[in-house]
């Protein structure tokens, strides 16, 4: 880089000169004298080959936070450090607000400080000290050129080069970019005390004329003087809906408004012509906390940076860690004792607690807490918890049927009978030997219990109740629509995420030769094709990882099932079944726990290869590949079980093998449904207690506990130290918000559970019951106490994940109708009822579904190693399957039972499927969407807001009639010695 020709001979034009290390500019009136020969002999300085040139106009951005001449309405804490200030000011107040007690803080963005800790003292002169310090470094710069400088490694020299050129490079968008701000009408105070080392704190305060613009821009719904009475129906309703009020009275939250609940305030879009239709009597609570950030957090993103080569919003300046953080303030305190309970002090109490888990949510103040967003997420969950007690009663009822007739069940009582000297062929090649089927009852006798006429019943009463709940929650979130004022809100599309800026910046710098009329650069389907193909390939390749795990613990299965058999422990030989099928359902946890995060991460990392456009496009496609691929994950393994297992062994003497001598397992003689129900016991409460609610509690604790020890501060010193902090540098300490999408995604594969194999599990709605009441208040204490406040985003549903759940229940038919005809000995049972019993009973049942075979036909190497095991040679054994006699004209071929039996395992499924949908369509048409009562109250609103309007346009017309009227008299009414007023 070349030096400063022109300024050698100038002395003066050295020391007005800008600094290209910090970016300052010196004046020379702030000097002392007896510096300037010292100045005259060094010359200027060279320019740092590592910097990029700053022009004349952005120098007023460089010097420090403030401008000459700038408005009045800044005040002296706007534009300098807190440590600055002199020791007789006042000292910091707890409250969120700035220094001087009365302004609240909207909004705080943090950043690094990357100052020397012997520069980080008070001064009360900051700005001469600014300048010196500017001064010192220029002249170590000047004396540089003529003292060699130390010995030093090029590659250490040049990271450093390159870490300072970042730093100042923040700096310069981080004053720009505050400035901006400024500009835009927020006001600004920056706190750099030593409270946290390296993190400076920039407090936003939004003022009124703000806060009054952007709900305008916004069109934010703000009540209205005007109240009307709202009816829920008719007189009856009324006092019913009374009467219910009464009676649930304890169940509710102490959190409800004073005001009468058949009363609400007419709303509007704020307008600020329209002013004098609010209630502004006070305005600190007209715009509350939440409303106030969500204002700020507007101002931000469309604030920019345009100085530099490209634009950088406040996503982009998060992304490049200009701003390392980015968060409202939590209102006070859980713990406070203050005559006044805040907002987050009442959830606390009264919605965190797990003694009041039997109370309803607060779901009102939740919503002005946190928002629209997050208080449908918890409203929902509300209502899906609430229509789960229904379910689980039923269930409970299901499996108590089954307990009450597990001993009158004439198959499971056959198979029990030690007079039915049954003997089975071998379950494994060589090892395992001839068997007697009496010894498998207490599987049979324990598959009853979930394998009896009244699933079927039950299949058909969760497919109702999923048609019931998706109305139900239609239903509610309507009304909820009306009471949160979103009945004319439309989303419209996010600002762009910083991912995407920083691509598009790239993509214009590669083309700054186009032409004027290519300016606008987007990202494309063509830039965006590489990732895409990336992602299909990866999610198939992660589909197929799942389908090997799975294999691979059917290989366990087979292999650990034949070494028991050859196990000399005689415990270990009676307890093969339940060692073999307890361990699988284990493993297969584990391996879905693990797996789980490994998607998650990998989800994310295949949709930010994407560069979606903005948060709405991010989170959808983010939801779509971690659903896909933790529903695969945690699925299957149970769909191999229902619809696989058992179906592909072959028969005896003619086996089917994989990866050479492993042949396929079979079910047990009772079927593969209690298999079936084991594995999604184990999953289910294994994914709730461990990877839900364990994982949510324990690891907060265990940071926690780390973030202490590394401290080196006791219990005492921690707690004095954090009285010692204000609100801004409590909330640093909290995790970030990472959104809803992890606590949906819970819910969502919680509900597949639920209803996909309801049929296997009747108690599947009973233990999701009790997962969510706990789910409920942890989310709830997660919220409160251990993440940082979250924007608050308005939303008037739940957006992609409504389809999911609609189209899982839809999906749930099919399964359990295919669960019940093919898993289950259910259509297998009828049939031989109706069909083949000489006397319309179940006796004799069992011998029909077995088939038999001679133990000569057994292939070489096959036939086992202990063959008088039974204490007798056996001739025929038998197995389970409809195949004909050996002694038969085609022997071990399939038998005509079997094709009569799968008929009607088909028709079942084709009639099942279609009356179950054709019911959940008839429920859901003939419940209305929006309740009668809603409907109506959003006709009266809409007609009471034209009369409002007429009104005041019938006053506005009535004002000028009078001064119409008044107009001609007024210069005979005025003294002629009358001087117009200054108004």
């Amino acid at each position: 880089m070349e030096r400063h020709g022109d300024d050698d001979d100038d002395p003066m034009q050295a020391i007005n000169s800008h600094d290209k290390v910090t970016g300052q500019t010196f004046l020379v009136h702030d000097l002392s004298g007896s510096l300037l020969p010292e100045l005259e002999e060094q010359g200027t300085m060279r320019r740092n080959d590592y910097y990029i040139p700053v022009s004349c106009e952005e120098k007023a951005a460089d010097f420090g936070n403030t401008k000459d001449g700038g408005d009045s309405k800044y005040n002296k804490y706007d534009s300098i450090p807190l440590n600055s200030l002199k020791s007789d000011e006042a000292g910091p107040k707890q409250g969120p607000t700035f220094q001087d007690g009365q302004r609240r803080v909207d909004y705080v963005l943090t950043y690094h400080i990357q100052k020397p800790q012997s520069f980080r003292r008070k001064t009360s002169h900051f700005g001469d000290y600014r300048i010196l310090r500017s001064l010192r470094r220029s002249l170590s710069m000047m004396r540089g050129r003529d003292t060699p400088p130390p010995k030093e490694d090029p590659e250490v020299a040049a990271h450093k080069h390159r870490l300072d050129y970042h730093e100042d490079d923040k700096r310069f968008r981080q004053t720009e970019f505050e400035d901006n701000l400024r500009e835009m009408g927020l006001e600004l105070e920056k706190d750099e005390g030593n409270k946290i080392p390296g993190i400076g704190f920039l407090k936003i305060h939004a003022p009124w004329n703000v806060l009054c613009r952007e709900a305008e821009f916004m069109k934010l719904k703000m009540p209205t003087k005007k109240v009307y009475e709202v009816k829920q129906g008719s007189d009856v309703v009324e006092r019913i809906n009374l009467f219910i009020r009464k009676a649930t009275a304890p169940l509710h939250p102490k959190v409800e408004p004073n005001r009468a609940q058949n009363v609400k305030h007419l709303s509007h879009p704020f307008s600020r012509e329209k002013q004098h239709l609010f209630d502004l009597s006070d305005r600190e609570s007209f715009f509350d906390s939440k409303t106030r950030a969500s204002i700020v957090y507007e101002v931000l993103k469309r604030t920019r940076c345009t100085k530099a080569k490209y634009t950088m919003g406040i996503t982009s300046l998060l992304g490049n860690g200009v701003y390392s953080a980015a968060y409202p303030l939590h209102d006070g305190d859980v713990d406070g004792m203050g005559p006044e309970a805040n907002d987050r002090k009442i959830l606390y109490d009264e919605w965190a607690s797990y003694s009041v888990f039997y109370k309803y949510q607060p779901i009102g103040l939740i919503r002005k807490y946190f928002g629209e967003k997050i208080g449908l997420y918890f409203a929902w969950l509300g209502v899906y918890t609430q229509m789960l007690i229904p379910a689980a009663i039923v269930g409970a009822i299901v499996f108590l049927y089954g307990c009450a007739t597990v001993d009158n069940d004439i198959p499971s009582m056959e198979i029990c009978d030690p007079r039915n000297n049954i003997t089975m062929c071998p379950l494994c090649d060589r090892a395992c030997s001839y068997w007697k089927l009496k010894t498998a009852c207490g599987t049979a006798r324990a598959s009853h219990l979930f394998d009896n006429p009244a699933t079927v019943f039950f299949s058909i009463f969760m497919a109702l109740w999923a048609a019931m709940f998706m109305e139900h929650w239609k239903r509610r979130q309507m009304r909820l629509n009306y009471i949160w004022d979103l009945t004319g809100f439309e989303e419209e599309e996010g600002h762009h995420r910083a991912e995407y800026e920083i691509q598009v910046m790239q993509k214009t710098l590669k083309k700054q030769d186009m032409s004027p009329k290519e300016k606008k650069v987007k990202l494309t389907c063509t830039d965006r094709a590489p990732a895409y193909m990336t992602g299909l390939f990866t999610m198939l390749i992660m589909v197929g990882v799942t389908f090997a795990v799975v294999f691979g613990v059917i290989l366990y299965r087979i292999s650990i099932k034949a070494a028991l058999h050859m196990s000399s422990n005689p415990t270990a030989r009676t307890n093969i079944r339940a060692t073999v099928k307890g361990t699988a359902a284990v493993i297969n946890l584990v391996i879905i726990i693990i797996m789980d995060e490994v998607y998650g991460a990998l989800a994310r990392w295949l949709t930010l290869l994407e560069v979606p456009k903005t948060d709405k496009s991010f989170e959808e496609r983010l939801i779509i590949k971690t659903f896909v691929l933790k529903f695969a994950n945690a699925f299957s393994p149970i769909v191999y079980l229902a619809f696989f297992r058992g179906r592909m062994v072959g028969r005896p003497g003619d086996y089917v093998y994989v990866i050479g001598s492993y042949r396929m397992e079979e079910c047990a003689h009772a079927g593969c449904l209690m298999e079936l129900c084991i594995q999604l016991c184990i999953t289910m409460l294994g994914k709730q207690l461990i990877q839900n609610n364990l994982f949510e509690i324990g690891i907060p604790k265990i940071k926690k506990l780390i973030r202490r020890r590394k401290s080196d501060m006791d219990s005492q010193q921690q707690e004095d130290y954090n009285m010692t902090l204000q609100r801004h540098e409590k909330d640093h300490f909290l995790g970030p918000f990472v959104g809803l999408s992890p606590e949906y995604m819970e819910m969502i594969i919680q509900f597949g559970m639920v209803t996909l194999f309801v049929a296997s599990f009747p108690l599947a709605p009973l233990f999701a019951l009790l997962n969510n009441i706990i789910e409920i208040r942890l989310d709830a204490k997660k919220f409160v106490t251990e993440v940082r406040r979250p924007i608050a985003a308005r939303a008037k549903d739940i957006g992609i994940w409504y389809n999911l759940l609609r189209g899982l229940s839809k999906v749930a038919v099919i399964v359990n109708a295919f669960v019940i005809s093919f898993t289950s000995d259910f259509i297998p049972r009828l049939v031989y009822q109706y069909m083949y019993s000489p006397d319309g009973s179940m006796h004799g049942f069992v011998n029909h579904t077995l088939s038999y075979f001679n133990v000569s036909d057994f292939q070489p190497g096959t036939a086992p190693l202990q063959p008088m095991h039974l204490g007798y040679e056996v001739q025929i054994c038998r197995y389970k399957d409809y195949r004909e006699t050996p002694w038969s004209n085609t022997p071990y071929d399939l038998s005509k039972e079997f094709w009569a039996i799968l008929a009607c395992r088909l028709a079942f499924v084709v009639v099942f499927q279609n009356v179950v949908m054709l019911m959940s369509d008839f429920v859901d048409w003939l419940i209305p969407d929006i309740p009668k009562d809603i409907s109506l109250q959003i006709h009266k609103e809409k007609i009471l807001m034209v009369e409002l309007f007429m009104k005041e346009e019938e006053g506005k017309k009535l004002l000028r009639d009078s001064h119409a009227n008044q107009s001609p008299l007024q210069p005979r009414s005025r003294p002629a010695s009358h001087t117009p007023s200054n108004c």
